[in-house]
């Protein structure tokens, strides 16, 4: 019995379609690279800086504080014609929380919050606000200079959990800051 031999082309072409099928499958709905644009997220996260966002775990578990997240940003805060780009922001306030910002502290139903994390105090305040379901309140570490919930002039501030695209875990470049992020 002899087994046909196929086209080496044929089987090269396959090759590369399954790569490509994996490869898309895996960055829509496992994980995708990003690059951070701005200064909005300093110091945590640098301009240029190459971060790896997963995207399972949100299936399983609910978005928590401090979670460094990439979400489409709400649509009436995208000036007409301009392309809606994905944002990276902090995590602040989850559902139900009451959030403010006075006196250079944020305070999370009521508590001020320590974080070690932001490039200096905020130099603005942001009434109380509560935080509907399913929706989160986010701040960029770099707070003085982010396009975040805080400046968001728009009746509801909040990032809906379904515009949550996935989380940032790791830096892979530069290689001198490579590591996972807290």
């Amino acid at each position: 019995m002899s087994q046909k031999q196929q086209n080496p082309w044929i089987e090269g072409l396959q090759t590369i379609g399954l790569s490509i099928a994996l490869a898309l499958g895996i960055r829509q709905f496992v994980a995708e690279a990003r690059y951070i644009p701005s200064e909005s997220m300093k110091p945590t996260l640098q301009v240029n800086d190459r971060l790896v966002i997963e995207k399972l775990s949100y299936r399983f578990q609910e978005p928590q504080r401090g979670d460094i997240v990439v979400f489409w940003p709400p649509s009436e805060i995208v000036p007409d014609g301009q392309k809606r780009d994905a944002f990276i922001k902090r995590i602040v306030g989850l559902p139900g929380d009451t959030v403010e910002v006075a006196d250079g502290d944020v305070f999370i139903n009521g508590e001020i919050q320590k974080e070690s994390y932001i490039q200096a105090p905020p130099n603005y305040e942001q009434a109380p606000v509560t935080i509907p379901d399913a929706k989160y309140f986010v701040l960029g570490d770099n707070r003085n200079a982010s396009y975040d919930s805080h400046a968001w002039n728009i009746a509801e501030p909040f990032v809906p959990e379904d515009q949550i695209i996935g989380k940032a875990v790791v830096r892979f470049w530069p290689l001198t800051r490579m590591g996972g992020l807290d």
